[in-house]
């Protein structure tokens, strides 16, 4: 029987990109490639406020009880390590039950399901399949896999997905590509693969998001879009305001709207930041 180590499992609204606003089923899974330490610092600086939680890492029972942080990966506890023992493995059939009974009428109507991380397509992919084909979700017809961008998909799960869709009127797959900038900390040999996210339009819909923080990011946008572009890749692209925390959200979502409008992209708001504090389980 499949299993996924799973960080969070909570219902909420899609606070960005495509789906904004939507009610959603979230999906954590533990893991990610990357750790995004340069999120908030100034260039070439890596935030030490992870490390700072995790020396008391073994005194957090759940995750509800771990502080935010205002630089930095904003959901450090669901790939680093020293976290791994509030991120519980569980089977696909009590992860299928799981989501159903977080559903406001314990059925799929017009929710979505959202299956994010870290990085939900680095240890997991085998696992999808069985999770999808399990009857509680057979009326579900909205996916969206939030990635970094950085990991093909296994051929098997690319034909699970291709078949998934063809199987019943109306069913979408979405990947929202957060590709890391050199904001994030991360190098762009590893963090921009444009061939991987040209793969991913072969499954489904395909978008590109990116945290701008200062002009600098906003011409590194321009400048990775075209890479993109050049391999293939022929999906939206959005651009959001950094902060996991509001008071930084709200030093430049306005600045990320101009530049938005003045190169012909979309905007995309973080409706988790001011509705809810970006609160875990949110």
């Amino acid at each position: 029987m499949s299993k996924i180590k799973i960080s969070e499992l909570f219902y909420s609204i899609q606070g960005e990109g495509r789906y904004m606003g939507v009610p959603s089923v979230f999906l954590r899974t533990f893991g990610c490639n990357f750790t995004c330490d340069g999120f908030g610092m100034p260039k070439g600086e890596k935030s030490n406020e992870r490390h700072i939680v995790a020396s008391s890492a073994k005194g957090y029972q759940q995750y509800r009880d771990l502080p935010l942080v205002n630089s930095g990966c904003d959901s450090y506890a669901s790939w680093d390590p020293r976290f791994k023992h509030l991120s519980p493995f569980l089977t696909t059939d009590s992860i299928a039950e799981a989501i159903v009974n977080t559903l406001p009428y314990k059925e799929w109507r017009d929710e979505h399901l959202v299956i994010t991380g870290g990085e939900p397509l680095l240890g997991w992919q085998k696992s999808y399949p069985a999770l999808l084909a399990h009857p509680l979700m057979k009326n579900l017809k909205e996916i969206t896999f939030e990635t970094n961008g950085s990991q093909k998909l296994k051929p098997e799960l690319l034909d699970y997905l291709t078949m998934w869709q063809w199987a019943k009127e109306g069913r979408e797959v979405t990947f929202s590509v957060s590709a890391k900038l050199s904001v994030s900390g991360e190098k762009r040999e590893k963090a921009i693969k444009p061939d991987v996210v040209a793969q991913y339009e072969k499954a489904g819909h395909a978008y590109l998001k990116f945290v701008i923080a200062s002009e600098e990011d906003g011409q590194e946008v321009l400048e990775v879009v075209k890479l993109y572009r050049d391999a293939g890749f022929k999906g939206p692209v959005y651009v959001m305001p950094v902060g996991g925390v509001e008071s930084v959200y709200k030093m430049n979502n306005r600045n990320v709207a101009d530049f938005a409008m003045k190169h012909g992209l979309r905007y995309s708001d973080r409706l988790q930041v001011p509705l809810f504090k970006n609160e875990w389980g949110t």
